[in-house]
């Protein structure tokens, strides 16, 4: 680092996704209290948040979000943060296809024979919901499977209804029974996470309106070249972070140039040469595994037990499926008539025939992103359409057989037998990756949740990611801004109320403290 801001306290951020990126930011906003470097492993950053070039001829859009598609409209962090970098976010309704077969659809767009089936069920969930509120520091530790047993749910709506829901929300495989059942409940009473309403006669009470990124690559390149314009922050790409040694004085890091990852997200390696460095501060802000790796033996028990505890694992609308007991119920043939003109649905949601607690999810990415319909890739009205669009703004999509899907298949040590990749015509693939998917066991939140604040601010070191509360966007991006607060960042968006609650829950969650007695407002912000 420079030797003429030696007075600054000097930071290294490991990676450069949602968390490292917001990390930066907040530092970059101090170019006389901070030196930052962030390295980066892959050739570009933005973590999972890329983006792939595909043929606009044949599809309508020149590029697809193919590994974050969007999120809920109470994200405020991150839709705060796409405005600092002159970037929005599309509305989309949130239309979803459960399973395949007609013995098994169902929708939140109008009621099927299935919601009928389960009316006493349905009607017992939302009962079951306000006990789990209530109880939530117990329900956190008991799993899904084991709440619809002790609440005497049937097995079948476990396996038609509950766990595809899950499985839409966390993308859990085979794990999906043993999600914690609090955060089911906060999905749907949250404020802050809330993604459904519940409906005590449809299960799902309406479309929820989500918010479709834009390019994330483009995103994440301006972003980049935000946080450097104060020229206190570095950020490096294609460099790996191999071990680091801490102790009092601050951290020492030994790091080498790669040449970016593959598909397999595993770094590729050259002949470059190891270069140590010594910096006052490390923020980790990489999944948990890796950051026990980077550690190594330098991991204190409590680290080793609190990241340990991580785990990951590796058409159109049928009137003949729709209910045939609601002829009198006005609003079900609202949406009836809607469904038949309107039917298109983003998320596609099947449980495996042999084994319907395991599951198979797909997007059409088609009628989810906005590009297809003539967006800018900066998000709606903030640029004229470019070559990225396929026109201008509100123009119809591309048929149905030129529609682009991605399909992820889950957990491939005990799923792969169950997969349908079989089935889809090699020369229709556009695109084939892997990556890692954090579980949410009800283990998640009884063996590391509750006990990052212990491991975080010691030995120089903070934690951020996603993986450190709930796998979701903006949980990425607060645990990058408090990971940077702690260090004496200011929080970028004070003035912002919504965003500002999210932001102080996770500082006390994650880190234990409050905000600094000038940021607060009450007794208890």
């Amino acid at each position: 680092m420079n030797t003429s801001t030696t007075q600054k306290k000097r930071v290294l951020i490991v990676g450069a996704g949602a968390s490292g990126m917001s990390a930066a930011y907040a530092l970059s906003l101090h170019p006389a209290k901070f030196e930052v470097a962030l390295y980066e492993r892959s050739a570009s950053p933005g973590g999972m948040a890329t983006s792939v070039d595909i043929d606009a001829s044949k599809y309508g859009a020149s590029y697809i979000n193919d590994g974050v598609q969007g999120a809920s409209p109470v994200f405020h962090n991150t839709y705060a943060m796409f405005d600092r970098m002159g970037f929005g976010a599309s509305e989309v309704g949130m239309q979803v296809s459960f399973g395949r077969d007609a013995e098994d659809f169902w929708s939140n767009v109008f009621p099927s024979e299935v919601v009928d089936k389960f009316q006493k069920d349905i009607k017992k969930f939302g009962r079951v919901l306000k006990v789990i509120k209530a109880l939530e520091p117990v329900f956190a530790m008991i799993s899904v499977s084991a709440m619809l047993k002790m609440f005497r749910f049937s097995d079948d709506f476990g396996e038609r209804i509950v766990y595809p829901l899950v499985a839409l929300f966390f993308g859990t495989g085979n794990q999906t029974p043993f999600i914690s059942s609090a955060i089911l409940e906060r999905v749907f009473m949250d404020p802050n996470m809330r993604l459904f309403e519940y409906s005590p006669t449809s299960f799902l009470a309406s479309i929820p309106e989500m918010r479709a990124f834009p390019r994330l690559s483009l995103l994440y390149e301006t972003w980049q070249q935000k946080v450097e314009k104060t020229g206190n922050v570095i950020v490096q790409t294609r460099r790996e972070v191999l071990r680091v040694k801490r102790d009092k004085k601050g951290v020492t890091v030994w790091s080498r140039a790669t040449q970016g990852t593959d598909n397999d997200q595993q770094v590729v390696t050259g002949d470059s040469e190891e270069i140590e460095e010594k910096f006052d501060e490390l923020i980790l802000a990489v999944d948990a595994d890796a950051a026990l790796k980077i550690l190594g033996k330098d991991a204190s028990w409590k680290e080793r037990r609190v990241l340990g505890n991580v785990k990951y694992y590796r058409l159109e609308y049928d009137p003949s499926l729709r209910s045939g007991t609601r002829d009198d119920d006005e609003e079900a043939q609202k949406s009836f008539e809607f469904a038949e003109k309107n039917f298109a649905p983003l998320y596609f949601i099947r449980s495996y025939p042999s084994d319907k607690k395991k599951v198979e999810m797909s997007f059409d990415l088609t009628n989810y992103q906005p590009q297809f319909k003539g967006v800018s890739p900066y998000g709606p009205g903030r640029e004229p359409p470019s070559s990225d669009s396929a026109g201008s703004e509100d123009q119809d999509p591309p048929p149905l057989e030129r529609h682009v899907f991605q399909t992820i298949f889950l957990d491939k040590e005990d799923s792969s037998h169950l997969w349908s990749k079989d089935e889809v015509k090699p020369g229709e693939v556009i695109l084939e990756k892997w990556w890692k998917q954090q579980s949410h066991r009800w283990q998640h939140y009884a063996g590391t949740v509750p006990w990052m604040m212990f491991i975080n601010g010691k030995n120089h070191t903070q934690f951020a990611g996603a993986w450190t509360i709930l796998n979701m966007h903006e949980i990425a991006v607060v645990s990058g801004l408090a990971a940077a607060y702690r260090l004496g960042a200011d929080y970028p968006f004070a003035d912002n109320a919504q965003a500002k609650r999210l932001f102080t829950l996770c500082l006390a969650a994650s880190h234990g403290m409050r905000m600094r007695a000038q940021d607060r407002e009450g007794l208890f912000s």
